[in-house]
Order: structure tokens, then C-alpha cells, then sequence
């Protein structure tokens, strides 16, 4: 058996390199993720002949990440089909990628069902287009940030800083009793992953940068670069009441992004969780590809 761990802030450190090294597109292969996510989806992880390997849990069945890191996959395959084995549970994969599926194809030949995971589909963006809104497709996002420059002009963005993340929360704290009577379970998880995010901000290096409207904070959103092309936004929130609030926050900081990593091409803003208004918000500003993942089942032939 693989002993696994929990994770821990200490662990970023070996984690991260293994992560930088594979350059996966997926929002879950992603420290960040998987340490403020692990008390819901009951992340243990563990370092398995230089690559992380990460376990979790979704609807009472385990599951693993396909491994981060370098050298040797095969033995790292080996050792994660051995622990299902031991554990007695399926060996059972959840958001591969079709990158991945050509690796386990590999050294699987013909021994893994996939099975397409919609609601986990990733929305990726070109950032060009989230800063500029070009073309008939975004009239309607231009349209909204007109109207709420209009109707505020006193509006100003900022950096999230030690200053005022603690306003954020609060402004959090409010959203999230808006909205508790929608979705409520989603967004009772949710809430418990953000809350990592605020409480450890700093260590885990993020970027934050906030919306305000007469001295109060009206909308924010967190992120950090994902790999070597794409940034990845890990939460974004503001009152749905007042008209273009998410649409400024989202452009300023798509200009904030495109300012302090030129570099990067793409904008990962993660999945929908199969709830309709996420996907027709996220569907609106019309990606430039889904980054689709799938579960993988090993069966033997």
C-alpha cells in the first residue's frame, strides 16, 4: 500500500515542482486546489518514485489524480493499482485529460474505461480577449461594464493585500448568505475551500484583486498562474444585484493577469459543477476550448 498523508502547507514545497514539471492543464493539478479542497474531497497525498499521487474520495468511491512528476510512470501505475488492490476498492482515475489517456493507453494498453466528467470540464479562455471584448460575441460584456461605470462612477479596482483581504471576507460572508438558498450544498463546500484561500492567502501565493463601489467591496477574485501558458482563477464572487459588478472584475483583472505575466496566453476559470447558471455565465464569454477530463476505470482484459 501507498501511505499517504494529509496535506499540509510544508508540503508545497516538493508538491510544486512535481506539478511545474508535468505542465497539465487541468484546474485539479494544482496545489492550491488540492489543499483548499482536501477537507471536502478527503485528499491524502504522497511522493511515489519522484511523481505525487494524489487519493481522494467522491460519492463514498476512492479515486486518484493521474500522477505529477517525471521519470518512471510505469512503476508509479504499478504501486497506485497495487493500493486499490490492497484497499479493496476499483483503481479508478477521475480528471484525465486526453493527454493523460494517451500515457495510460501506453502502459495500459486496452485495461481502462474512460467516461466523460461534463460537469468538471474546464472553461479556458484566450486572456487577450477577456481584457479587450472584442468582436459582436462580447457586445453584451461591454455593454454591462458600460452601464456599471456609468451608474459608479466612483468605482476603483485593487490589489487584494493584507490591507484589506480581510473586507473581502466579509464580502464573502454576504454573498454567501444570498445565495445559500441555491445550491445550497455546492455552495456550503465551496465556502470551506474559499475560506483556506483567505486564511492562508500569502502562503500559498496567490493574487487577488478586488472591486469597490462608495468605500465598500462590491466583488473580488483570486487566482495564480496554472502552468507554462495559462493563469487559473480559483474564485471569483460579486453581488449579483448590482448591474456589470462581475463583468468589471473579471476584465480588470484579466488586465492585472495580461500586466504581471505577459507570458501567458490562456485563462483557466475552472469548472461548472453541472449548475446551470455557472455553465450559461462561464458559456457567455465562449471559451476557447473546453478542457475536457474523464473518469478511468481498469478492468482486466
Amino acid at each position: 500500500m501507498i501511505e499517504f498523508k494529509e496535506i499540509e502547507l510544508a508540503d508545497k514545497k516538493w508538491m510544486e515542482p512535481l506539478i511545474v514539471t508535468s505542465d497539465m492543464r487541468g484546474c485539479h493539478q494544482n496545489y492550491t486546489n488540492i489543499f483548499a479542497w482536501s477537507k471536502i474531497y478527503n485528499y491524502r497525498i504522497a511522493e511515489v518514485n519522484h511523481h505525487l499521487v494524489v487519493k481522494g474520495v467522491i460519492n463514498d468511491s476512492p479515486y486518484y489524480f493521474f500522477p505529477a512528476g517525471s521519470d518512471d510512470i510505469m512503476s508509479v501505475f504499478e504501486a497506485m493499482k497495487q493500493d486499490a488492490a490492497s484497499c479493496g476498492h476499483e483503481f479508478v482515475l477521475a480528471g484525465v485529460s486526453p493527454e493523460n489517456m494517451a500515457v495510460m493507453n501506453r502502459v495500459f494498453p486496452e485495461h481502462f474505461e474512460y467516461k466523460p466528467m461534463r460537469e468538471s470540464y474546464d472553461y479556458v479562455y484566450l486572456l487577450e480577449k477577456l481584457v479587450k471584448l472584442t468582436g459582436n460575441k462580447l457586445h453584451s460584456k461591454r455593454n454591462h461594464i458600460n452601464r456599471f461605470i456609468k451608474e459608479n462612477p466612483d468605482w476603483s479596482f485593487e490589489q487584494i493585500s493584507p490591507d484589506n483581504i480581510g473586507e473581502c471576507w466579509e464580502m464573502n460572508l454576504e454573498w454567501c448568505k444570498q445565495n445559500s438558498a441555491h445550491e445550497q450544498d455546492e455552495i456550503a463546500k465551496e465556502c470551506c475551500a474559499v475560506r483556506r484561500c483567505f486564511e492562508n492567502y500569502t502562503d500559498l501565493g496567490l493574487d487577488g484583486g478586488l472591486i469597490r463601489v462608495q468605500n465598500k467591496v462590491i466583488a473580488y477574485t483570486m487566482g495564480e498562474r496554472l502552468n507554462s501558458d495559462t493563469y487559473v482563477i480559483h474564485i471569483e464572487k460579486a453581488f449579483g444585484e448590482i448591474a456589470g459588478a462581475y463583468q468589471i472584475v473579471n476584465r480588470e483583472f484579466a488586465a492585472f493577469i495580461q500586466q504581471n505575466y505577459p507570458e501567458l496566453v490562456y485563462v483557466n476559470r475552472e469548472e461548472d459543477m453541472g449548475i446551470e447558471g455557472l455553465r450559461k455565465a462561464k458559456s457567455s464569454y465562449h471559451p476557447e476550448f473546453l478542457e475536457e477530463k474523464y473518469f478511468a476505470t481498469y478492468f482486466e482484459a
